[in-house]
């Protein structure tokens, strides 16, 4: 085990806040002196089946913990489920049914374990001590905060204010999470810097019912790839881990390693800090070191290559090398080597080279036909998801935006002869199109 200094140096990175930095000092020193693992737990509500990798913040938290040799807890929230965790929401939520929560969870399990090690990881479910509480349990859990405490959330405060709907069950909500923390006997808790108002409620049931108090450990919130809003799937700004290293939908390139590429360049060092097991003083000395090879000229021919692509002319860091760099680790930790590969080589093939791997695109088969016009380009890009409407169609025709067998196409009222044709949108979109008379 490394020494308390060591370790507290691996956990701080990436983390916003640490309530107390000093008592987590404390626990470390004590924890290595008697050899005795921290608890370290981290809860997730199963309210949706998929993790994506804003989830993975916390999940790499907690495989640092474990690599330092604490023990790890994954909980899953399968009574807390059923309520709904109320932090950001403008209105009461629907609960989720027993059924469903069990299902997300069994999912969440498999996922897990792509971040965490199984050997290292208890799992629990909190119904195991909250679906036995008897009805006076819940009555002296409810008397340890007040409801001018709970007010101070600023969701519920903000609902109180526009006389939205509070139910009382939304209530116990932070009063449940905060028991997990004594059922388990949590020394430190993770979670994201929108679950303070939760986390701290867990110190201040341990400290009601005799309990030393858990350090809360707050990690920062990852933009999705609009690069504003934090990483949801109901946003559409995610990237799934179980989703594929890369594939081709209507024509159009997608996967793991494409939206790692999308990544706005102002943010691709905060997901490396928070998502790579690169550290950012790692990652700083390989450019560095590319820097100083293209100035010596002592590079090998492959290392030059490797360095030219990395440094721009003006001996800045180019920002697409180093999204490949991530998208090559995140793609291999998920999918293993041989897909990272592939899944670069199309990407680079597709988008960099305009190669174009028939086996792997859409293609579609349209027969002429005497009464109706529908091999004409804009009717076929519609249909097939290139455009959403005749009208989108058209104007990305005028603004030559649209291509025919490599030949931009200036007039609307194109249509394709018989043959076999190539119709590329922008620089991702892709259609291989057969025409029969």
């Amino acid at each position: 085990m490394q020494t308390p200094e060591k370790q507290l140096e691996t956990i701080k990175r990436g983390v916003v806040e640490i309530i107390s930095e000093e008592e987590l000092l404390k626990k470390l020193e004590r924890s290595y002196k008697e050899q005795t693992p921290l608890k370290i737990k981290a809860g997730f509500d199963p309210t949706a089946p998929d993790i994506h990798i804003g989830h993975t913040v916390l999940l790499e938290k907690m495989r640092q913990f474990q690599e330092l040799g604490h023990e790890v807890i994954f909980l899953i929230g399968d009574f807390t489920g059923m309520i709904g965790d109320p932090t950001g929401k403008s209105e009461t939520r629907k609960p989720l049914t027993k059924e469903e929560v069990l299902l997300n969870a069994e999912t969440y399990k498999a996922q897990v374990f792509k971040i965490l090690s199984p050997e290292k990881t208890m799992i629990r479910f909190n119904s195991e001590w909250l679906g036995s509480m008897g009805s006076m349990e819940l009555v002296r859990l409810g008397a340890m905060q007040t409801v001018a405490r709970m007010l101070e959330r600023e969701d519920f405060k903000k609902r109180f204010r526009g006389q939205h709907d509070i139910s009382i069950l939304e209530f116990y909500y932070p009063l449940f999470q905060g028991y997990d923390s004594v059922a388990l006997k949590a020394d430190v808790e993770l979670g994201g810097t929108d679950q303070k108002f939760n986390l701290l409620m867990g110190r201040t049931i341990q400290r009601k019912m005799g309990m030393e108090e858990q350090v809360v450990l707050m990690m920062p919130l990852l933009e999705g790839l609009d690069g504003v809003n934090k990483m949801s799937k109901s946003l559409g700004n995610y990237i799934g881990i179980n989703e594929p290293a890369f594939e081709y939908v209507n024509g159009e390139l997608t996967g793991m390693f494409k939206k790692v590429m999308s990544i706005p360049d102002s943010i691709i060092g905060r997901y490396f800090e928070l998502v790579s097991h690169i550290s950012v003083g790692e990652f700083k000395a390989m450019f560095r070191d590319a820097k100083e090879g293209l100035q010596s000229g002592t590079l090998d021919p492959v290392e030059l290559n490797k360095a030219r692509d990395w440094v721009l002319r003006n001996g800045e860091l180019d920002p697409r090398e180093v999204k490949k760099e991530l998208a090559r680790e995140l793609v291999e930790r998920y999918h293993g080597e041989e897909a990272a590969k592939r899944a670069e080589k199309e990407y680079v093939d597709f988008l960099e080279n305009r190669k174009i791997n028939l086996d792997s695109i859409l293609t579609v088969e349209i027969r002429i036909s005497a009464a109706d016009r529908n091999n004409w380009l804009p009717h076929v890009m519609k249909e097939n998801g290139l455009a959403k409407s005749s009208g989108e169609a058209i104007r990305l025709i005028k603004q030559r935006g649209v291509k025919l067998n490599d030949q931009a196409v200036e007039n609307p009222d194109s249509v394709l002869p018989p043959g076999e044709h190539i119709v590329r949108v922008g620089k991702s979109k892709i259609l291989r199109v057969i025409v029969s008379a």
